[in-house]
């Protein structure tokens, strides 16, 4: 029976007796995934390069992986060699004192093997910690910087399943695998070579296993190989369902589709539980083989020895030493043996997690990108220096100038959203994108903030095209607030000095006091210094609105972005906020996407958008009294948002 996903999934029984098609996944990077890969040296070593703050302990804890090899064979030929002496029935004055240094011999490597594993564990743990963190953050700092057609491309689930189970599984992989594994063949090694020098003809039999355990690991490697990165897919299936389920938990209650998901992730604990199992025979088939042959080459061992013994080729006392010896040679084959299955899920690990450090950017800044200048008074963005005052504008205009010529684009190049998208947003100047739901607004927003680049035409910023500027110092100079608000564990004041870090109390206050929601705000049960819990979660959503607003406006734009930004606001508030924007908009240069009829009414220009054309545009009176599209929405606008409204 295959143990792949089947490429035709048949309906799964359901809760209830329901049956359950599970929809077939869309393709990810980790589809084109090669699934048949031995151990790869190059990620190893790339992996210790994440050691090198510690590079001193690593060298260590290499010696000491060596010396602990070593010890390990000394002992038991300590022991044989002694009760060998003792074999011998009488023993001299002089064998008595080689017999007490024996003893005496055992006692101190015995400590000092206990003594320097102290150290070995230790070196060993700390070069597991030093390797995970640093490849956390480095994951960390690369997904930060990726342009915002990964994240569509890439589930949450898979990005949390390579900072968690697949780095977890490295750590697992360099503290216990890579050097339990070393000390383990250095034992065999040693241990050989001792063998060589007791006896040749006996060791000979030994080094016949070579060729049978080579054909067995040969056998099973490629199956264990397989399997293990299908647990690892079908892990990451599971976490990132996990993840979509739990954002979209209301979702899932409105619609009572609880009973339904559950069969789903039924399904996927189901295909992973599959892999694991059959990872499990596989190994569970491979180990007692492994362990038969060892057993197998003793009971040779045996024969070939008790022969050479009674014939006088060999002492008993030295039959008993090799046997010592041939013990602790077959003994780390079985725990290899488990560690190579260990070695294969740290090895998918790796691959996975070097996968997304080395994801290229579908696109970067040019390498002669420069800074946007600033005309704002007091401006300083660079992090370490003083951010721009949050008092009201300087008499004249800095906000930016925004050009479109020609603009095509789409999220897939072959389905473009936006076809030949012309306009010029004058420095000040207040822009309203009206149109119906996928008409194009959101990717204007999403263009005009460099999160995408057209496909073609140009977008000037000051009459600079946009790629010319590093994308740092333009959203430096944009504040945005958005219609699906987002908010940060901690509290509102840390916040609203995301825009602004080094802003003080008096100045967030300040900002807030000028949107006339400073009441609102300081009327939580702790202020300012209420904590907004997960997500929000801990205000409502015109509360989490007006958060967003002051965070934006703190930051003293130049270009203001307001999508749908008073949606979440009763009419009350949006009145009162109303009137505070018309103050703070001046001077900046604005693109609002709203069906508010407020909003609209005063913007300088109304662009209308239909299938990602401009159909219409011009001030809001002006495209009523045209009696085209535009005064089609406003009629709708009107009947739902300001009823008895006349023209």
């Amino acid at each position: 029976m295959s143990l792949l996903p089947d490429p035709n999934p048949k309906p799964n029984p359901g809760p209830s007796g329901r049956n359950l098609l599970l929809v077939q996944r869309p393709r990810d990077d980790d589809d084109d995934e090669e699934q048949f890969k031995p151990l790869e040296w190059g990620l190893i070593r790339r992996l210790f390069t994440y050691a090198s703050p510690i590079r001193r302990k690593l060298i260590a804890l290499s010696v000491l992986t060596v010396i602990r090899a070593a010890q390990l064979p000394a002992l038991p030929w300590l022991v044989s060699a002694t009760i060998g002496l003792i074999s011998k029935g009488t023993i001299t004055r002089e064998e008595d004192a080689w017999l007490w240094l024996g003893v005496g011999a055992y006692a101190l490597l015995a400590l000092s093997t206990d003594f320097l594993f102290h150290f070995r564990q230790r070196f060993a743990l700390e070069v597991g910690e030093t390797v995970v963190n640093r490849l956390r953050t480095e994951i960390f700092e690369k997904v930060q910087r990726q342009p915002m057609s990964f994240f569509h491309r890439v589930k949450l689930g898979r990005i949390i399943s390579r900072v968690t189970s697949d780095v977890e599984s490295l750590r697992t992989g360099i503290q216990d695998v890579l050097f339990v594994t070393a000390i383990q063949l250095g034992q065999m090694v040693f241990t050989a070579v001792i063998m060589a020098i007791c006896d040749w003809v006996l060791f000979l039999v030994v080094v016949a296993m070579a060729p049978i355990i080579w054909s067995i690991n040969q056998r099973f490697r490629m199956r264990l190989s397989q399997l293990t990165r299908a647990s690892q897919e079908s892990f990451s299936r599971v976490t990132a369902t996990l993840a979509e389920s739990v954002n979209g938990i209301r979702v899932t209650q409105g619609f009572v589709r609880q009973d339904t998901n559950a069969g789903l992730f039924r399904s996927l604990l189901a295909d992973h539980s599959r892999y694991n199992i059959a990872l499990a025979q596989t190994s569970a088939r491979l180990l007692p083989l492994l362990e038969l042959n060892s057993q197998f080459f003793i009971a040779i061992l045996l024969l070939l020895g008790g022969w050479r013994t009674f014939h006088g080729y060999m002492d008993v006392s030295d039959l008993i030493q090799f046997f010592f010896l041939a013990n602790l040679f077959f003994s780390p084959i079985q725990v290899i043996g488990n560690q190579y299955n260990q070695a294969l899920v740290a090895m998918a690990g790796a691959e996975r997690v070097f996968r997304l450090i080395d994801t290229k950017p579908d696109w970067t800044d040019a390498p002669d990108a420069t800074d946007l200048p600033d005309p704002r008074p007091q401006a300083g963005p660079p992090a370490a220096a003083p951010a721009p005052s949050a008092g009201p504008a300087p008499p004249g205009v800095w906000g930016a100038k925004v050009e479109f010529k020609q603009v095509t684009f789409g999220y897939m190049p072959d389905r473009p959203v936006l076809h030949d998208v012309s306009f010029t947003a004058r420095p000040g100047q207040s822009i309203a994108l009206v149109g119906h739901t996928g008409s194009g607004k959101s990717s204007i927003i999403n263009l005009v903030s460099k999160f995408y680049l057209p496909n073609a035409g140009e977008i000037l910023i000051d009459g600079r095209e946009i790629r010319t500027l590093t994308s740092l110092s333009l959203h430096r100079q944009m504040g945005m607030v958005q219609q699906q608000n987002f908010l940060f564990s901690g509290t509102i004041l840390d916040n609203i000095r995301m825009s602004r870090p080094g802003a003080t109390d008096d100045e967030v206050r300040e900002a807030a006091a000028r949107l006339d929601c400073l009441d609102v705000l300081e009327a939580l049960p702790r202020g300012l210094a209420t904590e907004v819990g997960e997500r929000g979660s801990g205000l409502s959503v015109g509360q989490r609105q007006l958060v967003c607003f002051t965070r934006a406006l703190l930051a003293d734009p130049r270009i203001l972005i307001l999508d749908e930004a008073t949606s979440s606001i009763d009419a009350l508030t949006e009145a009162r906020l109303q009137k505070a924007l018309q103050t703070l908009l001046v001077g900046r240069t604005s693109f609002v996407v709203a069906h508010r009829l407020s909003t609209i009414r005063s913007a300088d220009l109304v662009l209308v958008l239909d299938q990602g054309r401009v159909v219409e545009r011009g001030t809001h009176a002006e495209l009523v009294s045209l009696g085209g599209h535009y005064a089609a929405l406003y009629e709708q606008f009107v009947q739902v948002d300001d009823p008895g409204s006349a023209r």
